[in-house]
């Protein structure tokens, strides 16, 4: 597959890690010279250095027999313009854009982006994807990591387990046979900065960030097993009254009116418009890191702070104070992936990466095969693929004991009809059952050949 990458930040320089590590040519376009120089000389792509939305550039890039464009630079105009001209000139037939811009991603203007009009097949909002990360954080406040699959059927658990885990040094095998009836199984495994794919013998140890996959309807049972106690939440304290901010607050608004939410935001003018959008939740202007307007907030009697400011280290201060005062848990946004280890070290319960969930709704729309969700972990350092399983696959009609994984890959989950199943050796997978895979980074290609149909299926 042939794509053209606009934007060598963050996200474009990991989406052109991911396809030029699957084989994929990759030519990366960019304004500014020194980030297209980074991205040729780490990775295996073409680079332009130019303005996206020219279409001198988007030749020189390659457009004319391009399969997908993805437009992600810091300009929201800049990335329709460079779709429009993608459609346009060179008629690529996929263009994915990233629009940050509250006004350009309400339903009612949905309209906009049909191909007679401005023609972008895919619209990712970075804020919306991180406010929808945030809610699945405090919906579940023992995680540091969540994210659902299958409609909602299917939990990933991040899960940091301490000395008052009941199984710790238990075999995996020995907990399936332990916990017969639960839905639930262990799939990785991150032991001194390292993630791995367990073994049936392998055994957890205090430390270890274990992620495991759960039916819905036994997430506080798993939780249970492994040592985490759950509580209601009903008192949230978010700092940053921005796109994420004031997104997470109407959303908290319409799901429950039993939370009690309040946002301190620093600027006076965005904290006034967060007030003219919100109806019960209380919006204070001022400094989150002053902790005269944290106890005004409540902080002290908070269930969780949401840190979500644009400032990796205002968030990661704001945390920490926030629990020294009595916070029972801390989240905040980081962009650096530099600074995640810091994150035990300084008691903060869970962090959110803008570039991982903006790259795992990407990447949803680039895979081979027909995938359903895409879920990336860490910093890239694997990936959870939820996908149908189409008949001439190479899976289709095998059962899970005979198809040649990766050892770096586990089965998670298996959806047949409308039932999910706990997988074992004996399943047969079968023409329209969905799988869910966890994938280190370095068997993801393998896994979409594993997913990918045969000549014939056309």
């Amino acid at each position: 597959m042939k794509v053209i990458i606009c934007g060598a930040g963050q996200v474009g320089w990991q989406i052109a890690s991911h396809l030029a590590g699957e084989r994929n040519e990759v030519t990366i376009v960019d304004f500014n010279p020194e980030l297209v120089r980074r991205a040729t000389d780490t990775l295996d792509v073409r680079g332009i250095a130019g303005f996206a939305s020219y279409p001198d550039v988007l030749e020189k890039a390659g457009a004319k027999d391009a399969d997908m464009i993805i437009a992600a630079t810091q300009s929201d105009e800049i990335n329709m313009v460079t779709c429009q001209v993608a459609h346009s000139v060179f008629g690529v037939p996929r263009k994915i854009a990233r629009l940050r811009a509250q006004s350009y991603l309400d339903a009612i203007y949905s309209d906009l982006y049909r191909r007679d009009h401005l023609p972008i097949d895919v619209v990712i909002s970075p804020e919306r994807e991180v406010a929808e990360a945030a809610l699945q954080r405090l919906a579940a406040p023992a995680t540091f990591d969540t994210e659902s699959f299958m409609k909602g059927r299917v939990q990933l658990l991040g899960l940091a387990l301490d000395d008052d885990c009941p199984v710790l040094n238990t075999p995996l095998r020995q907990l399936n046979e332990l916990f017969s009836t639960l839905r639930a199984i262990v799939v990785g495994v991150r032991r001194e900065g390292r993630l791995f794919a367990p073994e049936p013998e392998d055994q957890l140890f205090i430390g270890d960030q274990i992620y495991v996959f759960s039916h819905s309807e036994d997430m506080n049972r798993t939780l249970d097993i492994f040592g985490k106690t759950t509580h209601k939440q009903e008192r949230i304290v978010i700092i940053g009254g921005g796109h994420v901010g004031l997104g997470v607050a109407r959303a908290l608004e319409i799901r429950t009116e039993k939370l009690r939410v309040k946002v301190i935001e620093k600027n006076r003018a965005i904290a006034e418009n967060a007030a003219d959008h919100l109806q019960r939740t209380i919006v204070l202007n001022g400094d989150g890191l002053d902790m005269d307007i944290l106890l005004e907030a409540g902080i002290d009697r908070a269930d969780a702070i949401l840190a979500v400011t644009d400032d990796d280290k205002t968030n990661l201060l704001v945390a920490v104070r926030a629990k020294a005062a009595g916070c029972q848990m801390a989240i905040a946004l980081v962009n650096d992936p530099s600074l995640v280890s810091l994150m035990g070290p300084l008691n903060i319960d869970a962090y959110i990466n803008p570039r991982a969930t903006t790259v795992s709704s990407i990447l949803r729309h680039i895979r081979h095969g027909r995938v359903r969700a895409i879920y990336s972990i860490g910093d890239t350092e694997a990936e959870v693929i939820e996908a149908q399983v189409l008949s001439t696959s190479p899976l289709a009609g095998q059962i899970i004991r005979d198809i040649s994984f990766p050892e770096g890959v586990l089965v998670g989950a298996v959806l047949k009809g409308d039932k999910v199943l706990k997988p074992h050796g004996d399943l047969r997978m079968e023409d329209g059952d969905v799988i869910l895979l966890f994938a280190l980074t370095k068997d993801v290609a393998e896994v979409e050949r594993l997913l990918q149909v045969s000549v014939d299926f056309f």
